[in-house]
């Protein structure tokens, strides 16, 4: 039977309300509801007349408020701090805030905690400290974002992930807003953290720029195939390995802080690893795009 030859009566949408309709014909209408307009409306009202229609009530009530009192407290900050356009930071705030779970989250403060670490020791450590703080911020750096990606999407960092995953806004479209806000929290603190450092020489404070991207989108590539977290720790443990193995493991003389920055020189400095960082980065981008309809239902 078509979709187009039925339609829900009231009966049906109001058995499908208070979950007495038989599982079989529950979905039957909820794959007829999919293209039918009237059907849907029908079932929303029945639904709202029902039990749930309180409950969804209250939870609606409830997150109103709380909007509201965000927004305004957002607003009171941008009014008190009397610097001229600062009535932009509440809307640039509420994004962020509304955009990834990792933001409002305990993965900023790590963030803020690996940059301030890494200056703390370039400037606290003695000579060690201003060799070493450097190759560790840059191993680190690029790992960073891939984390704060896997913490932002999915059931387990998200407590209204149904919800919005099946929003029109849901999907790869959702996850890659997400990854914007963890970028534009961790790229700007990491990459002053890097200037801040004494020293100089390469690789430079913003070489791990182009590899923290490729590495964030090959991340979302893979979580098309095995889920976002364990995407993330492949990327991660990867990366990881890749740098810190030859530093541990290398026969050659000097101390691993200075075999780990030979490691990151190698990978990360000169217009041909950043090209290959770019490279990879759109080849990943395209992989994203090519499997997009599959981050519909991302686990």
């Amino acid at each position: 039977m078509t979709h187009a030859r039925w339609h829900a009566t009231d009966t049906l949408a109001a058995r499908y309300a208070d979950g007495t309709l038989a599982e079989s014909e529950a979905w039957s209408l909820e794959k007829h509801l999919e293209h039918c307009t009237s059907c849907a409306t029908r079932v929303s009202h029945a639904v709202r007349a029902g039990t749930a229609g309180a409950v969804l009530g209250e939870v609606r009530e409830a997150v109103l408020r709380e909007a509201l009192l965000q927004e305004a407290l957002l607003q009171e900050l941008g009014s008190r701090s009397g610097v001229p356009g600062a009535g932009r930071f509440p809307r640039l705030a509420r994004a962020l805030w509304a955009a990834g779970p990792a933001v409002r989250g305990a993965w900023s403060l790590a963030v803020l905690v690996v940059a301030l670490g890494a200056v703390a020791l370039g400037y606290g450590a003695g000579v060690a400290g201003v060799a070493g703080a450097r190759p560790l911020l840059l191993a680190l750096a690029p790992v960073v974002p891939v984390l704060g990606v896997a913490l932002s999407y999915g059931p387990h960092a998200d407590p209204v992930h149904e919800i919005a995953a099946a929003s029109p806004s849901g999907g790869l479209r959702l996850l890659l807003t997400r990854t914007v806000a963890v970028l534009l929290v961790s790229l700007p603190l990491l990459t002053l953290a890097g200037l801040l450092l004494p020293g100089s020489g390469a690789p430079g404070a913003a070489a791990w720029l182009l590899p923290g991207l490729a590495l964030t989108l090959a991340s979302l590539a893979l979580a098309g195939y095995v889920g976002s977290r364990a995407g993330a720790a492949v990327t991660c443990g990867g990366w990881l390995c890749a740098v810190l193995a030859p530093a541990l493991t290398s026969p050659s003389d000097g101390a691993p802080l200075a075999r780990l920055a030979e490691q990151l020189s190698a990978v990360l400095d000169g217009p041909l690893a950043q090209g290959a960082w770019a490279a990879s980065a759109v080849l990943c981008a395209a992989a994203l795009a090519a499997r997009r309809a599959v981050y519909d239902r991302l686990p």
